[in-house]
């Protein structure tokens, strides 16, 4: 059974960072699979953020392109997201989630297993 967890929330100010991470086991192998980062804010749906595909292609959303940075450390089996440059919108609870169905990685359907999530609060 794949286990994700996330980890890295915390309430910051506009314009801070967060490095957010997610730590995958249960013998999941990240090199193997898709691997992404989506998030919901309050009284909204779920998006996603950022994705990898299996052959390392990167997709992020146009909202955060630019400030957002996925990547992976395949030996650790763990997922990173660094967040730049924060603002209020941001605020989120943000998950990870792993192996794909066809679809764009910017979809919640895509994935099939997802992590219980961490909070992002970003205050003005």
């Amino acid at each position: 059974q794949v286990q994700l967890v996330e980890s890295g929330g915390g309430s910051v100010q506009a314009g801070g960072s967060l490095r957010l991470s997610c730590a995958a086991s249960g013998g999941y192998i990240s090199s193997r699979h898709c691997m992404g980062w989506l998030r919901q804010a309050p009284g909204k749906e779920r998006e996603g953020v950022a994705g990898i595909a299996r052959d390392g292609t990167i997709t992020y959303a146009d909202s955060v392109k630019g400030r957002f940075t996925i990547s992976q450390d395949n030996a650790k089996n763990t997922l990173y997201l660094q967040i730049d440059s924060l603002k209020p919108e941001d605020t989120a609870m943000y998950y990870c989630a792993a192996v794909c169905r066809q679809g764009s990685l910017l979809l919640s359907r895509t994935y099939i297993y997802w992590g219980q999530g961490t909070q992002v609060t970003v205050s003005s």
